[in-house]
Order: structure tokens, then sequence, then C-alpha cells
């Protein structure tokens, strides 16, 4: 049988008393984070007069918490909240062990070519916002990656126009690293109000 050695550092690793202790704590902050985010969410939710299928869940939304997104930990809320196949309206709040946090609008459907002339009408009012569309082919991707995002810039507005045409779905990205300073000072609710109020235009009647 061949001798599997750890490496010195997976030995330091496997000894060390305080890194789940720390993660366990962080947990419970992250979710006071996202459940902030829904109590504001609600209040602004009461108060928007937004096109979204009938059915949206405007009231609980989904809180999550996993292990394995590509290896790494995750937590997310979603909401508002709707999916069904082929069809979904739902934001999207994710924070990624070792990535980063993303706040992402998840739009398919019978209102999707609605939805992306609204984005288009706001264009000037969206770009150079650290704002950017997802295109692959999937939206279930999560990684800031250049060949993955394009980004919403005044510079661009023809290569964004003619990318979004024939989308299977619309999805918008706000990617913050953790040394974001609404992150530093445990402001990611306040940002995630802000970020959906941004994104909100393209949910408009």
């Amino acid at each position: 049988m061949t001798a599997l050695r750890l490496t010195d550092q997976e030995r330091r690793l496997l000894q060390d008393t305080t890194l789940f202790p720390m993660k366990a704590a962080m947990a419970v902050k992250i979710a006071c984070w996202l459940t902030e985010l829904r109590d504001l969410m609600k209040v602004e939710l009461e108060e928007a007069r937004l096109l979204m299928p009938a059915g949206t869940d405007l009231q609980q939304g989904q809180l999550v918490r996993g292990e394995h997104l590509l290896d790494f930990p995750y937590h997310y809320l979603d909401f508002p909240k709707f999916f069904k196949p082929g069809e979904m309206c739902t934001y999207r709040a994710l924070v990624w062990w070792g990535h980063g946090v993303v706040f992402a609008l998840m739009l398919q459907g019978r209102h999707q070519a609605h939805y992306t002339a609204n984005l288009l009408a706001a264009y000037d009012h969206l770009a150079d916002r650290e704002l950017a569309v997802l295109m692959t082919e999937t939206p279930w991707e999560w990684r800031r990656d250049e060949h993955y995002l394009l980004p919403l810039r005044r510079d661009n507005r023809a290569v964004v126009e003619g990318a979004l045409v024939r989308r299977p779905f619309l999805k918008l990205h706000r990617c913050l690293p953790f040394d974001h300073p609404a992150i530093i000072e445990g402001r990611l609710a306040d940002e995630g109000l802000a970020t959906f109020k941004l994104m909100a235009i393209i949910l408009a009647p």
C-alpha cells in the first residue's frame, strides 16, 4: 500500500483547535447579516411596484448553508424568491468562503424580454456601478472571472446589447471582495439592499 504522508501544513491544520470554533462563530454572524437583509428587503418590497411572477415569495425567502460550492463553504439568502422550470425571479446574496460576496438578480421566463428592455433603457444609470451580466450557459456560475462576466460600462453598451440577444436567462452580478468596506464595517445587509434597489429598475412594470 502506498504511504499517504501528510504535509507539514496539513499536520498543523489537523492540530489547529481554533479553526472550527471560529468558523461556527462566523456562521452565526453571516446568518445574522442575511436575516437582517431579508428584513430590510421586506420593508422595501412592501412599498415597491415591481413586475414579478405570480406566486413570488415576498415573505420568507430561503436561507441556505452548505459546504461544497467548488469545495468551499457558503451561505446564501434568496429573497424575493421564485423558481419554476424555465422561469425564475430571485435576488440572491451569496457569501462564499475564499471568494467573496455576490449579489445577483436572476431572471428567466415570460418577462425576460421586458426585463432586458428595462436594462437597456436604464443602461446609463446602471453602467459603471460594479454590475456585470453573467455570460455562461448556466445560471449557477458564481466565480468572479472575466471570461464569465460582462461588465456594464458606458464604453461597451453595444457589446452588452449584442450579448443579451437570445440569452437563455438574464443574471446580473455585483461581486464584493472580503476587504470591501461594507464587509469590514459589518454593513453587508445595507449593501445588499442598496444593490437590490439599484437593480430593481430592471423589474419595473
